[in-house]
């Protein structure tokens, strides 16, 4: 294998060549170790495409590395072989906007919070939204179809690519940085690279939808009894509101609990905190009154009994406020220390059931406590399990593997997904096997031989090696 490296010294700039730092080798939760014979960061599609083709004469695995925040392993490699880690941190240019078209062709390595802002020069909006945006790529976020806050108005990440510049496993190009809504030509390569983990090639650019700036935004935060309300209450804004919901999550108290806890510290919305409560967020047009919608929204909703407090946000400011509270309730997790954390996914009528069936799963195996937020208006929760007050999850270490199949047991019995936005990697390549559909699975690895017969782009990550 060292060979390999000479033949990639001999072929690249020197500052291609990255000192191999711990923040390559392990995931942010600390749960995936792993080793590499050289970190590469190539400045052009063309020396990743050199890099490919030298990998593939030698079958040497690759790993794809965006910015490092994928949180199901699938940017580590524990196992099998050492691999080249190819890292997209220096392709990180803006190579177009057209705000008439609306459209952005980025560089894989381009940072979420960049391209924002470069949007938003020309009064526009990539509405890709999440509490990693100042660190995470956008190569990454598409090879894991990222989620985020604002998929319930805008999408996915999917939903946002109209095309993609790629490097296939035999070190071809594939030129696909078209800007065309409508491009019936084909089999559509671009959905097959998005949400495929860099195990079929590497993305190096894609052109992106971008979308006109709100005119007048808002934002409230509303007390409800329970998940059965906020859904009623989610139900009467698209209703009164339309399309100006941008987002609406659900917050439990024990994530306002951990904030107290352990911080960041942040300013309770409440004096007394709710056992539920919803943050719903308006983007509306320069006529509308985001304050007027949603006191006319809590009115409403209080009348029906779906409210019984709120506050709406009266500046730019206290929105934002809000928002931090939601965003910053992952780190808290992180400084408690989660047992199994849990990105899943159910039908949204389902959710009041599965939030009322897990804990009573989840009492046979031990004593816990359950931080359960997300996003309601697309069915996605994060589900994370956390000790109970004088002990650490390494006291549940054994626990661990009991905790996950009875939540993900019970997300497949009620036909949702134990991977809503944050992929498979190497994490859920169990989970994928025995709760995917034997059909799909048995195309899947056809796609995977077909395109990759050698096995060298991320191997190990969504199918097994």
């Amino acid at each position: 294998m060292t060979d390999i490296v000479t033949q990639l010294q001999e072929s690249l700039p020197s500052s291609t060549f990255r000192e191999m730092s711990p923040s390559y080798l392990e995931e942010p939760r600390g749960r995936y170790h792993g080793s590499a014979l050289a970190v590469l960061a190539p400045a052009t599609t063309a020396e990743v495409a050199q890099i490919v083709i030298l990998c593939a004469a030698t079958a040497t695995p690759i790993i794809p590395y965006g910015g490092g925040t994928g949180l199901v392993g699938g940017q580590i490699a524990q196992s099998g072989p050492a691999p080249i880690i190819l890292s997209l941190e220096r392709m990180r240019g803006l190579r177009d906007v057209d705000p008439v078209g609306g459209t952005m062709v980025a560089e894989a390595g381009a940072i979420l919070s960049d391209i924002h802002g470069a949007a938003l020069d020309h009064d526009l909006i990539f509405p890709l939204t999440l509490a990693s945006q100042g660190s995470a790529r956008i190569g990454g976020l598409l090879s894991t179809n990222a989620g985020g806050v604002n998929v319930l108005r805008y999408g996915n990440a999917r939903d946002l690519c109209l095309g993609l510049e790629a490097v296939l496993p035999d070190g071809s190009i594939m030129h696909g940085l078209s800007p065309l809504r409508k491009n019936n030509t084909g089999y559509d390569l671009r959905h097959l690279l998005i949400g495929a983990e860099g195990t079929l090639g590497i993305i190096t650019a894609a052109t992106l939808r971008l979308f006109p700036k709100p005119a007048k935004t808002g934002a409230a935060l509303m007390v409800v009894p329970d998940p059965a309300a906020a859904l009623a209450l989610l139900r009467m804004a698209r209703a009164q509101i339309g399309d100006g919901v941008s987002a609406f999550e659900i917050i439990g108290k024990m994530g306002l609990d951990f904030l107290d806890e352990v911080g960041p510290e942040t300013r309770q919305p409440f004096a007394d905190k709710p056992d539920w409560m919803c943050l719903i967020d308006l983007g509306l047009g320069a006529d509308s009154a985001p304050e007027h919608a949603l006191e006319t929204l809590f009115a409403n909703a209080h009348e029906a009994g779906l409210v019984t407090d709120g506050v709406i946000a009266q500046s730019q400011g206290q929105r934002l406020a809000f928002w931090t509270i939601r965003e910053t309730i992952p780190e808290a997790n992180r400084r408690i220390g989660a047992i199994s954390s849990h990105d899943i996914s159910v039908p949204v009528a389902a959710i009041p059931a599965f939030i009322a069936e897990a804990p009573i799963r989840l009492a046979q195996i031990g004593a816990y406590r359950i931080n359960c937020f997300g996003h309601l208006g697309d069915g996605n929760l994060h589900y994370n399990v956390f000790p109970t007050p004088g002990r650490t999850r390494a006291d549940h270490e054994n626990d661990r593997p009991a905790i996950k199949a009875c939540v993900h047991d019970l997300v497949h019995e009620m036909g949702g997904s134990v991977s809503a936005e944050h992929g498979i990697g190497r994490l859920k390549v169990d989970d994928l096997e025995k709760y995917g559909d034997p059909a799909k699975l048995a195309a899947m690895r056809a796609i995977k031989r077909a395109l990759d017969p050698k096995g060298i782009m991320n191997p190990g990550a969504v199918l097994r090696a």
